[in-house]
């Protein structure tokens, strides 16, 4: 028992340390200090972060020394970092200038330009998936990349050992044994290891594929069947990619060595070339946020973009469970006369964060915020468009999950050709929307109410 109320008291101590709301930490305080146990064993699962050396590795990986190394290269779009300085200070990586960018809508779309770069490849390839299966789409997955090993190419795959956990030892080997290098995000570290499944947080939800430097594709797909729409539970997987070609490519390669490091303690060449490739004429900056950030720099990215918008804010999620700040933000541009709309499933695939979600958009409803319900199939996108300034598709939800807990990813845009064919392509998914009503969220029962409150109360760890 003593030794119960020492764990107690370490975590106490801990949590002050690293605190970075005072709700959350009074309560886990409070919870230690009364309830010891379990506690302190829930603290280890969900509380406990352990990334200083994460961000030891991204400093020796040279991460602030990158737009040192664009400006030699002329590759930086200066006037666009300069109109978006909070995204290019969080990204510590300015617009990068020269791509060519291609939305890839749906699974397999997707995953076909995905398969083509593989099969181009000639020099390396970084493949990194929160989730991957060990299904049709896994296997060919696997094939085509132990293809391009036989060939000559380095190929890494990085997975996430959470969103991986029914992946069989037997897909890790049959890639191993062609020379491809596999590894697990957590698989060096003890803490995160111990708990295995149970360690839902701080997850590395990135999806990233590069090809020899010079093209990347990012966004909501993982490797599974279901996001070719081939569930029958689910039908029609909405989820949207991007295929970049040029400088940006070089940005997520450098996310992927650093989760590579992390994962690994294998340190991955990291200098440029003294050539990139400009194919295009658009600007791009790539953001990578995480629990290793020093400040919850996902949160403060769109908390700015959505304080900036004056005509138009257009949010897609499969997850809306936003905190106090994003909601604030929300509102205010609602009452500074902005469309603001946001689409979000009209089913669920997690039925608690679906709950949650359902009182954070009936609260939206009541302040006058538009909230569109997908119908067709399952929504999996994670976009925002805002005025006709600049658009973003990546990995992450609008949740705090997202926001402040896991590694995500996120492609912002401000060219007039991609900010067009972002607008066109959600409003088509409008004409496959639903608006709730304020009538529909009056009409609620009792019971209904009484879970989804209850599931907001969970908002900070859904």
């Amino acid at each position: 028992m003593g030794l119960l109320y020492v764990l107690a008291f370490v975590c106490a101590v801990r949590e002050i340390m690293i605190s970075r709301t005072s709700q959350g930490s009074i309560a886990w305080i409070l919870a230690l200090a009364l309830l010891p146990f379990p506690t302190a064993f829930l603290y280890l699962i969900f509380g406990w972060k352990a990334f200083d050396d994460y961000a030891t590795d991204r400093i020796r990986n040279g991460r602030a020394a990158r737009p040192l190394r664009a400006k030699d290269l002329m590759l930086i779009d200066s006037d666009t970092s300069a109109l978006w300085p909070v995204q290019t200070k969080v990204s510590e990586v300015p617009f990068l200038s020269g791509n060519e960018v291609d939305i890839l809508i749906d699974g397999r779309a997707t995953f076909d330009s995905i398969f083509a770069g593989i099969d181009q490849a000639k020099h390396y390839l970084l493949v990194q998936f929160y989730i991957v299966r060990d299904d049709a789409l896994g296997q060919e997955l696997a094939e085509r990349l132990i293809a391009r090993a036989k060939a000559g190419v380095k190929v890494y795959l990085l997975y996430d050992d959470i969103g991986s956990t029914g992946m069989p030892k037997r897909y890790r080997t049959q890639l191993r044994e062609a020379g491809i290098k596999v590894a697990g995000f957590n698989q060096r570290h003890k803490i995160m290891r111990f708990y295995g499944p149970t360690r839902i947080n701080y997850r590395n939800h990135r999806k990233i594929v590069v090809v020899d430097g010079e093209q990347a594709w990012v966004g909501g797909h993982n490797v599974g069947v279901e996001y070719l729409g081939e569930d029958p539970k689910f039908g029609h997987w909405r989820d949207t990619h991007v295929h970049v070609r040029g400088p940006a490519a070089l940005g997520c390669s450098l996310l992927f060595r650093e989760d590579w490091e992390w994962a690994t303690g294998e340190v991955l060449p990291a200098a440029p070339p003294e050539h990139v490739p400009t194919p295009g004429d658009k600007s791009v900056l790539v953001m990578g946020t995480g629990p290793a950030d020093r400040l919850e720099e996902c949160a403060i990215a769109f908390t700015d973009v959505i304080g900036r918008a004056r005509e138009r804010l257009w949010i897609v999620s499969p997850y809306f469970v936003p905190d106090t700040d994003i909601r604030t933000a929300l509102y205010a541009a609602k009452l500074r006369g902005v469309d603001v709309r946001i689409m979000l499933p009209n089913e669920p695939d997690h039925k608690l964060v679906w709950l949650a979600s359902i009182a954070h958009a009936d609260a939206m409803i009541e302040h006058g915020v538009a909230i569109h319900r997908y119908r067709d199939g399952f929504l999996h996108q994670k976009v925002v468009l805002v005025d006709d300034q600049i658009a973003t598709i990546g990995s992450a939800n609008f949740d705090n999950r997202s926001f402040a807990i896991n590694f995500e990813i996120t492609l912002w845009f401000t060219d007039a050709m991609t900010i067009k064919a972002v607008q066109d392509m959600l409003l088509d998914d409008f004409t496959c929307c639903r608006e709730v009503t304020i009538d529909e969220v009056r009409a609620r029962s009792w019971p209904m109410r009484f879970l989804t409150q209850a599931a907001r109360l969970l908002s900070p760890v859904l």
